[in-house]
């Protein structure tokens, strides 16, 4: 039987452009996952690393008129979009090379012996060595910084872990091409080509997933494909840890004091990140509770009139189109669910924004209307209108985990009259990231940057987005007692590498 053929595929017409790969078959699962495996000691020099690192970012750069080129053709997400994607991805590769040039993301801890202590401290030496081949899962929304130069991977290879990546399918050609330049940028550096391996196809996903050389998987998709990817992590004779983004509602809250204050300018707010990318982020704001009454009318005419005014656009795949037509109607099906602006079909091919309103009393109690709760792939939020903070509280509290959650004051209230810290309180167990009088659309490739969260959100307390993601990969060692001629460099009582260490106690750089 024929390997399946992998298509590229143009959103914009559904038609397909170009065959440029076939589906991986369990073999060749094994062939690329192996040949990973075998690379891991080029990696083990950071110095090697870091240089591969900034090779990669210079050769994406190097060839951005083709790869943007390309990403446009199987996203349509523009190329103004994606040239500042790609940008990303390469300060991001460029970021995690600093990282390993420092080496603090080591944890080297040393103490020597104390027999003083109760009970009595041997020699010890701890610091974090690499788990071994990581399994990438591409996503769909973003085509360079989620997926083959992405974060999972930059910060996998940061932390000295080969890379298999799976492609999605929404964009298998551009996936090949970067391959083809991260590959480029390791053979500069004498690393084998295997250190990057990549394959397509739902069932090479699956056997990647099992595969028993791959020692950590890391995801960004839909809640169902990852929890399936999740299970099967968990399941395997020797369970590996499952770094899976699945999906968040991302709820922000209005206060009555903040919409009479600025009702035009939060609604404008809204309807930009609503539709940013159209709505086709992760962190888009898909419940929003707005205070019933006059300033609440005030903000949601100002968000009528907003996405009124915006464009239809085309939606990466026509599945992913076909599904939010479906998941608005069942929605806007729902009684006392009304439609200001009806989200819908813009043309064959694309689909309009809007946005549904519902009482907020709706959303209190289990029924029909947690699907309200449930994240709607691309440009729709739903606006709750609640009548006071205790039914705002009592629908948060029915919520799931998430990736942000936002409150919006008024100035008085940020200065700390009000309810202001309260409603942090209140945020703070839902989400990674709480934002104040700011929209979640736009995440800062940052050290102090957390992009994860409570469950869907993530199936972990790590993120994928900044400096410390490059824990995931990572696991600690301790050595008890080992003559210093055995020991790794990295923790050697003269530090021969110059590494940031707690020693004895005392943190020393």
């Amino acid at each position: 039987m024929a390997a399946a053929p992998v298509w590229s595929v143009d959103p914009r017409t559904g038609k397909q452009r170009e065959q440029v790969a076939v589906e991986a078959t369990a073999q060749e699962v094994d062939a690329a996952v192996r040949a990973a495996y075998a690379a891991r000691g080029s990696l083990a020099d950071r110095t090697v690393r870091a240089a591969f690192l900034r090779g990669a970012a210079d050769q994406l750069e190097a060839a951005k008129n083709q790869l943007v080129e390309v990403a446009d053709a199987e996203t349509a997400l523009g190329p103004v979009r994606l040239n500042g994607e790609l940008a990303r991805t390469c300060y991001q590769l460029r970021a995690f090379a600093d990282i390993v040039d420092e080496g603090a993301f080591l944890d080297v801890v040393i103490n020597h012996p104390d027999d003083t202590a109760t009970p009595p401290i041997p020699d010890l030496r701890r610091y974090k060595v690499p788990l071994g081949v990581v399994a990438v899962y591409s996503a769909s929304n973003f085509p360079f910084a989620f997926s083959v130069p992405g974060g999972d991977t930059a910060s996998a290879l940061a932390a000295g872990c080969p890379v298999v990546v799976k492609a999605h399918p929404d964009h298998p050609g551009l996936s090949e091409l970067v391959a083809k330049v991260l590959r480029r940028a390791a053979a500069e550096q004498g690393i084998p080509d295997g250190v990057l391996g990549l394959v397509h196809g739902f069932e090479a996903g699956v056997e990647l997933v099992k595969h028993p050389l791959v020692s950590a998987a890391g995801f960004t998709g839909s809640v169902r494909g990852g929890r399936a990817l999740f299970d099967a992590a968990a399941s395997r004779p020797v369970p590996i840890p499952f770094h899976g983004e699945l999906g968040s509602l991302n709820p922000v809250v209005i206060t009555e004091a903040a919409a009479a204050e600025r009702a035009e300018a939060i609604g404008t707010g809204l309807a930009g990140s609503m539709t940013l990318g159209v709505g086709q982020f992760c962190v888009k704001p898909g419940l929003v509770l707005v205070p019933a009454g006059s300033a609440g009318d005030g903000l949601v005419k100002s968000l009528t009139d907003a996405v009124s005014d915006t464009d239809s656009g085309v939606l990466l795949d026509h599945r992913m189109r076909d599904n939010f037509l479906a998941g608005v109607s069942e929605r806007a099906g729902l009684p006392d669910v009304d439609s200001p602006v009806t989200p819908g079909a813009g043309s064959e091919h694309t689909v309009s924004p809007g946005f549904l309103t519902v009482p907020a009393e709706r959303l209190t109690a289990e029924g029909a209307y947690d699907l309200l709760l449930e994240e709607c792939f691309g440009p729709v939020t739903v606006v709750a209108r609640y009548d006071d903070d205790a039914q705002a509280n009592a629908v948060l509290s029915r919520l799931p985990g998430n990736l942000t959650a936002t409150v919006h004051l008024s100035a008085g209230e940020a200065a700390g009259e009000g309810r202001g810290a309260e409603i942090l309180a209140e945020l703070t167990p839902l989400a990674g990231r709480v934002l104040v009088n700011a929209w979640p659309t736009g995440v800062a490739v940052a050290a102090a940057q957390h992009h994860g969260g409570p469950y869907p959100a993530t199936t972990s307390t790590s993120t994928s987005v900044g400096g410390t993601a490059i824990e995931r990969w990572l696991r600690p060692v301790a050595y008890q007692n080992t003559p210093e001629a055995l020991l790794p460099l990295e923790l050697r009582d003269d530090n021969p590498l110059g590494l940031p260490r707690r020693y004895d106690g005392h943190l020393e750089r």
